[in-house]
């Protein structure tokens, strides 16, 4: 008899049985699992469609001698994606749960397998097993038998599967699932099971109460350990598995209070790591150990303490690296960093002592609009209540050749913008004539007038009192500018732009008032008909408004007739 022959006569012999007697049963179970594991074409179909699948529902139900067989032919059979839907079908899936809580190795094992293929990429019944209550089943065997590397593979890909559902994860959080994950990933054998235990800790690390809890239970410091064990090699296996452990740490400082305990004060085991990643020669950890500066500075103490225990030098050096044909994403990390760090004014006035805006200035001739957008940020973050900083940098006439070629920038809206609120923020700190001059000379004032017709509120108020600085410093290196660009008319339509935003309006008046203390710009002012727009604002709800309106007409002589 062939072997075909003998699975369709064990198939109908099943299927005739009207009493599950084992004895029975046994031989014709061997042969449809031989003819199975012996890969033989179309068995599992031929199996599912001889309508033998109640017969093993009902094998399994009644808790039999046989069901660790039963358990393994369903297994074998659910590696074919075409017969999963006939076992679901059958109630195969419902009669196999019950069997987690077996004691039996062998019996978890092929009932793990059988219901993880039966369900693979089924996220309806996924839910269902999550309902059902497999989740703490899934943690306890993984806690039972940490040894049994087949049984432990088979609950991580059944969590690894589960792990993008919301149930799943609330049941996750619950069970205090990180402790048994990081003792797996120290013992992971090979990097097929560490990228399996990385993805479940890479799906729950979205949660925050599950950030707090991995913080707590040591997953950073285990990630990194992991890290630090597979530096060095050139593995494409261990290299994936650096960028996603260094990402998933990236990700876990995302939440604050998981980040202040990876801080521990700057003496925390991750921290100090993330330092090292730095001065790594790969490439993802540098990026990686900048975006972790940059989530560490999220709070001035931290950023006080980071300047203090020499975090900086760290950075430039590894901007220095990447400058000329460089990662565009390390520098764009690498300036997010500092520009983080450079928040509390204490700071601001170390680093420029430190000479760190001589050093990145050295990323002026990069082409890349990333991080050209990146460092136009930073320097203004700087130069911020900084008079020295915005004096220095406002003198630098190189710098702003630079930044006139940025506010033109036809293809980057961002890095024009960015530009503009650099101009305006060198005058506005600095206050200083020679900055003015310097900005009039590198042509940058129609840049300003051009940003104080921007969309947004916050760039309009800059460029306006920026101006406003600039005329009552320098008016006579401003009137040309202006008349160019007709800002005279312009201002008069802000003044009566009914949806106007009130603090554009003051700044605009604070403009003109400037203006009006010049007899030659008074002049100019009467003849756009300036106080007809005034005396509209005389009766203006912000009180405000309408008593800047009120002093600026005193100025130039009298009511709008």
């Amino acid at each position: 008899m062939t072997d075909i022959d003998s699975l369709s006569e064990a198939l109908k012999a099943i299927t005739v049985s009207t009493e599950l007697i084992e004895e029975e049963l046994k031989p014709h179970l061997d042969t449809v699992l031989a003819a199975l594991l012996d890969k033989k074409k179309d068995a599992a179909l031929e199996i599912a469609r001889s309508g033998i699948l109640p017969t093993l529902a009902q094998a399994l139900r009644g808790k039999s001698s046989l069901s660790c067989q039963v358990a393994l032919v369903v297994a074998e059979m659910a590696r074919d994606a075409a017969v999963r839907e006939p076992c679901i079908e059958a109630g195969l899936v419902k009669v196999l749960v019950p069997y987690l809580n077996s004691s039996n190795q062998e019996m978890l094992l092929n009932t793990g397998r059988a219901i993880g293929r039966i369900c693979f990429d089924n996220s309806y019944q996924q839910d269902q097993l999550v309902q059902s209550g497999v989740i703490p089943r899934l943690v306890s065997i993984i806690r039972d038998y940490p040894e049994n590397d087949p049984l432990i593979n088979v609950c991580l890909l059944a969590l690894c599967n589960l792990a993008d559902l919301d149930s799943a994860r609330d049941a996750l959080a619950k069970q205090g699932v990180a402790d048994v994950l990081t003792f797996q990933l120290k013992r992971a054998p090979d990097a097929e099971r560490r990228h399996v235990i990385l993805e479940i800790l890479g799906s729950l690390g979205e949660s925050d109460a599950l950030k707090l809890q991995f913080a707590e239970s040591g997953v950073p410091e285990a990630l990194s350990k992991m890290i630090w064990g597979l530096q060095g090699g050139s593995d494409p296996h261990d290299l994936c598995s650096i960028k996603i452990a260094s990402n998933l740490i990236v990700s876990l400082l995302l939440g604050d209070e998981s980040m202040q305990k990876c801080f521990g004060e700057g003496s925390g085991v991750v921290y100090q790591d993330v330092l090292s990643w730095l001065q790594s020669s790969n490439t993802q950890l540098q990026l990686s150990g900048a975006l972790a500066i940059a989530n560490f500075a999220r709070n001035d103490s931290n950023c006080v303490k980071m300047l203090d225990l020499g975090v900086v030098p760290h950075i430039l050096t590894l901007l220095e690296q990447h400058v000329d044909e460089g990662d565009v994403s390390v520098q764009h990390a690498g300036l997010s960093a500092l520009r983080n760090l450079a928040i509390p004014a204490t700071n601001k006035v170390r680093m420029l002592e430190d000479g760190v805006m001589e050093r990145i200035k050295s990323l002026l001739r990069s082409d890349m609009p990333p991080v050209q957008f990146k460092l136009l940020g930073t320097l203004r973050m700087m130069v911020d209540g900084q008079e020295r900083a915005a004096l220095v940098l406002g003198r630098d006439t190189v710098l702003l050749a630079r930044v006139m070629e940025w506010c033109e920038a036809k293809d980057h809206a961002g890095v024009r913008g960015e530009a503009s609120r650099l101009l305006a923020a060198l005058i506005r700190h600095s206050r200083s004539p020679e900055v003015v001059g310097a900005v009039a000379k590198a042509a940058g004032v129609q840049h300003l007038i051009s940003m104080a017709t921007s969309e947004h509120v916050i760039m309009q108020n800059e460029a306006l009192v920026a101006l406003a600085i600039a005329t009552a410093i320098d008016i006579e290196s401003m009137k040309d500018p202006f008349r160019e660009a007709e800002l005279l008319p312009m201002l008069k339509k802000m003044l009566e732009d009914p949806v106007g935003a009130v603090e554009v309006k003051f700044s605009a008046l604070g403009l003109i008032c400037s203006l009006a203390n010049s007899s030659e710009m008074k002049e100019e002012l009467t003849s756009v008909n300036i106080k007809e727009s005034l005396s509209k604002l005389m009766d203006h709800s912000s009180s405000k408004i309408s008593s800047q309106a009120s002093s600026i007409l005193a100025i130039l002589g009298g009511d709008a007739s």
